[in-house]
């Protein structure tokens, strides 16, 4: 019977900690700006989340609405708007972005001291050398979350599946760093079931519901359930619960597990922001 490993109440003081730091720059509250392209249903519902976390925390949210039909120039153009703005500390871009814009290109462009979501080519490659940077939001969660629980990733095989820049990549090099020795899977992996088999700490990050079956994990391995698909309304991990939940030492749930955790990171985040840029007008 696994322990579950919930998000809520460690979100719950992330976010404090959050707020507490917050007020202590008085009058110059730290500032997130969203830049929304497009009318995606679920980027409004999830950038609606991220205003109302700023909103209980002490933070400032700036909203850059953008038409669907936005060019990839008009982004930049509001990308570097706001990397001059000094009351802007921490800006991301909600994707997916509309088609014919880069991720990568938009990600580039934003000022590295203000990368919120850790995507910049500069804190990428920090995280990679294992220096100090903004790190990806949901993977600093996940790292938060085994530490909360005393899991140790040093001397363990930890198995990744997925392989995105926001998730997948970046969640590995977390593992390295604290010593574990990491495998990551994907869709052109063989074998896959047997992999999963050998892992300690699993991560599913492909949003594939139930794809993680009792059968794929072995006895007392920790399972971290990133994905999240909605199924006619109601949100379903790659992990299915009631086959893994009696094998597994830790499971996280879906919902509950980790998805909180992304938002309380993104306001740890966005302090940390405005700490780095100083008073106002010297940015």
């Amino acid at each position: 019977m696994a322990i579950l490993l919930s998000g809520r109440d460690l979100a719950r003081r992330i976010e404090a900690e959050a707020k507490e730091r917050a007020a202590a720059f008085g009058d110059e509250p730290p500032g997130l700006a969203v830049v929304l392209a497009g009318d995606d249903p679920a980027s409004r519902g999830y950038v609606r989340s991220k205003r109302k976390a700023c909103a209980r925390n002490g933070i400032e949210s700036h909203l850059v609405e953008m038409p669907p039909d936005s060019t990839q120039q008009a982004v930049l153009a509001e990308i570097a708007a706001l990397n001059s703005d000094t009351s802007v500390d921490a800006i991301l871009c909600q994707l997916p972005l509309p088609s014919g814009i880069s991720p990568s290109v938009v990600a580039s462009a934003v000022d590295p001291s203000k990368d919120v979501d850790g995507f910049h080519p500069m804190n990428v490659g920090r995280l990679w050398r294992g220096e100090d940077c903004l790190l990806p939001c949901t993977p600093a969660g996940i790292m938060r979350l085994l530490s909360e629980y005393g899991i140790k990733p040093e001397g363990r095989h930890a198995v990744v599946l997925g392989r995105s820049t926001i998730v997948g990549k970046p969640m590995a090099a977390m593992l390295l760093a604290a010593n574990a020795t990491v495998t990551v899977a994907h869709s052109r992996t063989a074998d896959l079931q047997s992999l999963c088999r050998s892992a300690d700490i699993l991560v599913s990050a492909v949003g594939v519901p139930g794809l993680i079956r009792g059968s794929w994990v072995r006895e007392g391995a920790v399972v971290i359930d990133v994905g999240t698909t909605y199924v006619d309304g109601s949100p379903r991990g790659d992990v299915l619960f009631e086959e893994v939940e009696p094998v597994a030492s830790h499971l996280s749930p879906v919902p509950g597990g980790v998805g909180p955790l992304t938002i309380a990171m993104l306001m740890s985040n966005t302090v940390r922001c405005r700490a780095g840029r100083g008073a106002r007008g010297s940015a």
